[in-house]
């Protein structure tokens, strides 16, 4: 009898895609627990081994109130979900003990070197700069001071964000001056790096590239109200089909970041001409689900079986 695949999910184990994620397991007979990033741990013995472990959450329908004991190499897939936030050691640390998984063998989606770049705005748009796509004017900087030239040198109009976060939370548009010294000062006294970008007009509606593995998945989204578009703040998505140049760019990011399962949020210029936003390595999917036939779960966990025939998994 064939044994059952098993895939550990780090991350959240409630919630909608926890769910979705849960139920595509079980059509494709795949056994699927849980573990916190909080939980994983590192331990080296005698003769230099590495072993990482975590502490595995119970079963939802169990309660999961209590949690066990278990190691990473245990385990045929490792499935990274949202890293919630720590201090710098913390999130070092738990990038470091992927890292340590993987220069063992094992397979991680997304590996913690994608995890890396995408999480980090400012790096992302120097590589996809690099690879020769445009992207919207863009200053990182440390002082209220240069990030008040910033905006002057950027027109007066400008988007700035965490250069670490997503779905749109801390993401403001400054247009006045005096408001911008005020914002520019809170986060300079918060020690923030401060992300200073040029408002790409008219704004409000944006193009998702959904990737997983060999499939790219194209929506367009549109903002209720104001200009965020993001789903998870209210924005609606339609189901879109690729040009070639979707297409293309898609390919040779994915490539280049090693990205597995992730996604490219774009925007189009007055002329029509999409710029790259940024690069997700954790992307949600509630909205292109709903316009979506087949279930995106499924092509998650068919990707990472793929992966386990082509041999990128441990024995």
């Amino acid at each position: 009898m064939k044994r059952k695949a098993s895939l550990l999910v780090l991350g959240p184990d409630r919630g909608w895609h926890a769910d979705e994620l849960r139920c595509s397991a079980a059509r494709h007979q795949i056994a699927v627990v849980w573990a916190r990033y909080e939980s994983l741990a590192a331990a080296f013995d005698s003769h230099g081994q590495t072993t990482i472990r975590c502490q595995i959450l119970a079963p939802v329908e169990e309660g999961g109130s209590h949690d066990f004991p278990g190691r990473l190499r245990d385990y045929d897939h490792i499935l990274a979900r949202t890293m919630p936030a720590g201090s710098l050691e913390h999130i070092s640390m738990r990038l470091s003990a992927l890292h340590c998984h993987v220069d063992q063998g094992f397979d991680v989606v997304n590996p913690p070197s994608t995890l890396e770049l995408a999480i980090d705005k400012f790096r992302t748009l120097a590589r996809v700069a690099a690879l020769g796509y445009p992207v919207p004017e863009t200053i990182v900087v440390q002082t209220r001071r240069e990030a008040l030239e910033a905006f002057d040198t950027l027109g007066g109009d400008v988007v700035v964000k965490p250069i670490f976060g997503g779905e749109g939370r801390g993401v403001m548009r400054l247009q006045d001056r005096e408001l911008a010294w005020t914002t520019f000062g809170t986060l300079e006294s918060l020690q923030a790096v401060i992300y200073v970008q040029r408002f790409v007009p008219p704004g409000g509606v944006d193009t998702r590239l959904l990737i997983v593995g060999r499939n790219v998945f194209g929506f367009r989204r549109r903002a209720s109200s104001g200009w965020k578009t993001n789903v998870a703040q209210g924005g609606s998505c339609e189901r879109i089909e690729l040009d070639q140049h979707l297409t293309m760019l898609a390919s040779r990011v994915a490539t280049d970041f090693c990205l597995l399962v992730g996604a490219i949020d774009l925007i189009d210029d007055r002329e029509g001409i999409p710029q790259v936003l940024e690069i997700n390595a954790v992307p949600g999917w509630r909205g292109a689900q709903s316009v979506m036939e087949s279930s995106i779960a499924d092509h998650i966990l068919e990707c990472l079986l793929d992966r386990e025939k082509s041999g990128l998994h441990h024995a």
